[in-house]
């Protein structure tokens, strides 16, 4: 990609010594935050979200449809707004408990053993419902999916994403296999292909291990935005890297997000197998390819060079971006997050108190898993050189 002109960073402001407990919390809460702003204005044109709301949106606003929200679509029947959060982060704290019962790195029979039962049988508060269910009750048809070829069909979980519609279905929660896998992109990128199987594959699985490698990468110290997309590069395969750079490429050459959201969308376009008309998706929308690209991760990263890693410009663009936005700024919030800069203390409280969800608790959590796992992997470590020391050693 090329090299952004060189500015005034807000990244200068974050220190590299940051805890990494802090990073975790920064990266959750931004990502739910982001969700929740972003998830009234899904699916609408930037022109559309102007007209609605009479400019642009800077922070947490009521359901597009109003009182009608109930009946306006019935095929998402959701409370979209005011701050509650959508499936992205009801899946992307699902993985967390996930976590939290294996403790380790985690696979795709581990979605099966855990995350499955978890979406079919435990209910919680879904905001989006205003209601106890179980969260099946609110995930999408494309997340419906693992259920009824894991749990139904008995299919491999490492092959179960197969023949799923390939979106950013899986790429939305994974920003916890980033946080485990901290500073190490390469093992985020891995676990999280494992992980992502049992959910998606083409570029949707792709784009979920590039989305944890990215995360990964904000956590290193000294990591800047620029840092985190070219090791995104580095990582990333066919028609997702390709968008990735084109997204990149653009993005460069924008400070602000108001002159860059034309820009993306064109960039992004020939990667992009929806069309332009998000609502009614052309016959080839979510097909295997290896040239085409999910929309919302490059988007994310663009939105991130556009506003330098600070929080509120990135989820900002990301938001006014409109399409899947809420899944965009989960991901641009999450990352923004790890790179140290924090969701405003006023959205989030709101989005926790309207959602009736503690958006900490979760982080504490995984911060103490990775924690553990760091430490078994050093264990694992040590192992391996020794026995590789010992077959080496000369006779």
């Amino acid at each position: 990609m090329t090299s952004p002109t060189p500015r005034t960073p807000a990244t200068e402001l974050l220190t590299s010594d940051l805890p990494l407990s802090e990073r975790i919390t920064a990266c959750l809460v931004g990502a739910a935050v982001g969700d929740a702003l972003g998830g009234p204005v899904e699916g609408y044109s930037p022109e559309q979200i102007v007209e609605r709301h009479g400019g642009r949106v800077h922070g947490i606003v009521g359901p597009w449809n109003g009182d009608q929200w109930r009946t306006a679509r019935p095929i998402a029947p959701y409370h979209k707004g005011d701050g509650h959060v959508t499936d992205d982060t009801l899946m992307t704290h699902a993985l967390i408990r996930v976590y939290a019962a294996v403790r380790d790195h985690l696979d795709a029979y581990a979605v099966a053993d855990h995350l499955v039962p978890d979406l079919m049988t435990n209910p919680r508060w879904i905001p989006e419902l205003e209601t106890e269910a179980i969260p099946l009750h609110r995930v999408f048809l494309a997340e419906k999916w693992i259920v009824a070829r894991i749990h139904y069909g008995h299919v491999d979980p490492r092959e179960a994403g197969t023949g799923n519609i390939v979106n950013c279905g899986a790429a939305m929660y994974m920003a916890p296999v980033g946080l485990v896998n901290a500073a190490n992109p390469r093992g985020a990128y891995a676990e999280a292909l494992d992980v992502a199987g049992a959910h998606q594959s083409s570029y949707g699985r792709e784009a979920a291990a590039v989305f944890a490698a990215a995360v990964a990468a904000a956590c290193a110290p000294g990591a800047t935005p620029t840092s985190v997309i070219d090791t995104a590069l580095s990582l990333a395969k066919d028609g997702t890297r390709a968008a990735i750079e084109s997204a990149a490429e653009v993005a460069s050459h924008h400070r602000d997000f108001e002159s860059a959201l034309a820009p993306l969308r064109t960039a992004v376009i020939p990667f992009d197998t929806v069309g332009q008309d998000y609502r009614a998706p052309s016959l080839g929308a979510r097909r295997p390819s290896r040239l085409h690209s999910i929309e919302e991760l490059p988007i994310a990263l663009g939105m991130l060079l556009v506003g330098d890693g600070d929080y509120r410009r990135t989820v900002l663009g990301s938001v006014n971006y409109g399409r899947d936005c809420d899944s965009i700024a989960t991901m641009s919030g999450a990352i923004a997050g790890a790179l140290g800069s924090e969701a405003p203390p006023e959205w989030s409280k709101t989005v926790a108190e309207a959602s009736r969800l503690d958006l900490h608790a979760p982080a504490a959590t995984l911060a103490e898993v990775t924690q553990e796992v760091f430490a078994r992997d050093v264990r694992r470590r040590r192992a391996h050189e020794s026995a590789y020391a010992a077959l080496t050693a000369t006779p």
